[in-house]
C-alpha cells in the first residue's frame, strides 16, 4: 500500500505539467470564444439577411459537428487543402478548433442574454439619439454580462473536460501524460491521481464561477 502511494506521488509532477496545458488551453479558448461569440451573436440578430445567414450557418456547423472532428480537420485536414494552412504546433491547432467551437456555443448564450433585456431600453436609447452599436456597447452588453456568468461557467467546465481530446493529436495535457505514464509503467493506477486532479481543477473553477455568480448574477 505504501509503495503504491509512493508511486502515485511520483507521478504528480508530470501530471501537474499536463494540467498547466489543460488549464491554459481552456482559458485561452473560452476567452477567445467569448470575443468571437459577441460578433456572431450580434450577427445572428442583424437585420442584414446575408450576415444573419452566415452567422447562423457558423453556429449550426460548430454546434452540429463533433468537437473531435473539428480538431482533426484543423490539424490534419487543412494541410491537405493547402500546405500553407499546415499548423505544426499542436497547442495552436487545438486553440483554433476549441475557440471556434466555444464561439458558437457562447454566441447562443450571449444572444439569449441580450434578448432577455427589456425592449424598452432599446427604445429609450433610440430616443436619446444612440445608434445600434452605441446602444449595445453602452447599455445592453454591460447588463447582459451579469446574466452570462452561470451559463459561461458551465461552458468553461465543459471545455475543461473536453480538453482531454487534444491527447489524440499528441498534445501533452493531463490525459496524454496519463496515457504515457500508463504505457511506460504498465500500471493503470495512474488514472486515480489523474482523475483526482481533474476533480480538483473542476472544483476550483466551479467555486470561482459560483462566487462570481453570487456577487454579480441577477439570478441570486
Amino acid at each position: 500500500m505504501i509503495e503504491t502511494l509512493h508511486k502515485m506521488i511520483s507521478w504528480i509532477p508530470q501530471l501537474l505539467a499536463g494540467a498547466r496545458i489543460t488549464i491554459l488551453l481552456t482559458l485561452c479558448s473560452v476567452m477567445a470564444g467569448i470575443i468571437i461569440s459577441i460578433f456572431i451573436a450580434l450577427g445572428t440578430m442583424s437585420k442584414h439577411k446575408v450576415l444573419r445567414g452566415i452567422c447562423n450557418a457558423y453556429v449550426f456547423f460548430f454546434r452540429g459537428t463533433p468537437l473531435l472532428m473539428q480538431l482533426y480537420f484543423v490539424y490534419y485536414g487543412l494541410p491537405e487543402i493547402n500546405r500553407a494552412l499546415t499548423i505544426h504546433n499542436q497547442f495552436l491547432a487545438a486553440f483554433i478548433a476549441f475557440a471556434l467551437n466555444s464561439g458558437a456555443y457562447c454566441s447562443e448564450i450571449i444572444r439569449a442574454a441580450i434578448q432577455s433585456i427589456d425592449k424598452g431600453q432599446f427604445e429609450a436609447a433610440k430616443v436619446l439619439g444612440m445608434n445600434y452599436f452605441q446602444t449595445m456597447r453602452l447599455i445592453i452588453l454591460p447588463q447582459s454580462i451579469r446574466r452570462l456568468i452561470p451559463p459561461v461557467g458551465n461552458e468553461f467546465i465543459m471545455m475543461l473536460k473536453d480538453a482531454s481530446l487534444v491527447s489524440l493529436i499528441a498534445l501533452a495535457d493531463i490525459t496524454k501524460v496519463t496515457r504515457s505514464i500508463q504505457s511506460s509503467t504498465a500500471s493503470s493506477l495512474v488514472y486515480i491521481p489523474a482523475m483526482v486532479l481533474y476533480l480538483v481543477i473542476t472544483a476550483v473553477f466551479t467555486l470561482i464561477f459560483h462566487l462570481l455568480e453570487k456577487k454579480h448574477s441577477v439570478y441570486e
